[in-house]
């Protein structure tokens, strides 16, 4: 096995990764934390923060796609030390406080040159440091959102009801860069060199010539339809955490408690992502993403039915717990189906393409709240997507264990 693969160093990698994410990430939280204080001081339109926190996570995938690439040339190295100092800078250009300083800073520079620097390339590194456990490993760094989002909420809450929340993105500014770039420059050293998979390449030549694995479809269709079941599940998956806390404060509970509950659930999602790792290992990403898909759909629909504080916190963890497995196994499941050299642009595409749901379910939730008055109907949009996501998944499932049969019986005829 090559030197370093699946090691005490490839795991010190993944933890010191995982920590910095959970920094550079914790920077849209802000404004989830701050929405109602930020649409007040903007005339009262939810949809101007929440659109705001869309682009963070739009431009973080769109520029994790471009700084992926970019990684494969500079080294991921230099990514993370450009997105650390793009995030503080984002930082301080949305506490100007106008509607256009906040979609820059949060577009172009939290999302594009900041998080997308760091995220999607941090993921292709660390993954090329694992191979027996690369799905526990992914499971781990992609917890960095959610360790973010159970961390720095209540402490957002506090800063903001004491400061306000331009000093509090400020502060936080400062934060991001005293943590993220010296670390980048210390620990994230060249990968090592990675094994080739055969993914859908076959013992008859690089052409794929050979045993068809895709089960009667081309690799990139396959990888397309993953591509739009990651949108669409990342719709729900973000009304929650992006307008909990608003919701809360609907239902006539404190931001406090609201707070509490975001905690909850991102801590829920922490550590049940660290289960689904594990059993991505043993069952496959594909499997995985079909239970995983079915538990977030059930979550959703307990927040269309239950509107009472104890009601809430119940359905907040069932919601971490179940959807914390879908982004991973997508990531693991390019990894399984698709050599490794595509790793740099397959990986950071479905990155994007959830990225962008969640910009679309966390802005979508503030339009719909916006013309209805009301979170019921953006909640019943979210289950919606979550359920044609469902069907495609399982849609693909079905092509990959046909694909299986058909090397099954090649194999046993040759």
């Amino acid at each position: 096995m090559t030197r370093g693969i699946d090691s005490g160093e490839a795991w010190r990698i993944a933890i010191i990764s995982l920590f910095m994410l959970s920094v550079s990430l914790g920077a849209p939280f802000i404004t989830t934390v701050a929405l109602k204080a930020i649409a007040a001081d903007l005339g009262g339109e939810r949809s101007i923060p929440a659109g705001a926190n869309a682009l963070a996570w739009l431009g973080t995938g769109i520029g994790g796609l471009i700084m992926g690439l970019l990684a494969e040339r500079v080294g991921t190295r230099t990514t993370v030390v450009l997105g650390g100092l793009s995030v503080a800078t984002g930082l301080a250009i949305s506490s100007g406080g106008s509607a256009w300083h906040l979609y820059a800073g949060h577009g172009l520079f939290i999302g594009l040159l900041g998080n997308g620097a760091i995220n999607a390339p941090t993921f292709v590194y660390v993954s090329r440091w694992f191979e027996a456990r690369r799905g526990t490993a992914i499971a781990l760094i992609a917890s960095g959102q959610y360790a973010a989002g159970a961390f720095w909420p209540p402490f957002f809450e506090r800063a903001i009801g004491m400061w306000g929340w331009r000093q509090t993105m400020l502060g936080f500014a400062a934060l991001v860069v005293t943590v993220v770039v010296p670390l980048a420059l210390a620990v994230l050293k060249p990968p090592p060199v990675a094994v080739p998979m055969a993914g859908f390449r076959t013992a008859g030549g690089a052409n794929g010539a050979g045993v068809d694995r895709s089960g009667g479809m081309s690799p990139n269709v396959l990888f397309a339809l993953l591509a739009v079941a990651s949108f669409l599940c990342c719709i729900p998956m973000a009304m929650p955490s992006a307008h909990l806390i608003a919701f809360c404060g609907d239902l006539g509970m404190t931001p406090a408690r609201g707070a509490a509950m975001l905690s909850l659930l991102l801590v829920c999602a922490f550590f049940s992502r660290q289960f689904w790792g594990w059993l991505s290992d043993r069952i496959g990403g594909l499997h995985t993403l079909v239970i995983c898909s079915m538990a977030q759909a059930m979550a959703v629909t307990g927040f269309l039915l239950t509107q009472d504080e104890a009601g809430l916190f119940a359905v907040a963890a069932a919601f971490g717990l179940g959807f914390s497995g879908l982004i991973p196994a997508y990531l693991l499941t390019a990894r399984q189906i698709f050599p490794a050299s595509e790793a740099a642009w397959r990986m950071p595409m479905l990155l994007l393409t959830g990225t962008t749901g969640m910009a679309t379910g966390g802005w979508l939730g503030g339009v719909i709240y916006d013309h209805f008055g009301s979170y019921a109907p953006a909640f019943a949009t979210g289950l919606g997507a979550n359920l044609l996501n469902l069907a495609i998944l399982v849609a693909v499932a079905v092509a990959w264990r046909r694909s299986q049969a058909l090397r099954t019986s090649a194999a046993a005829a040759a």
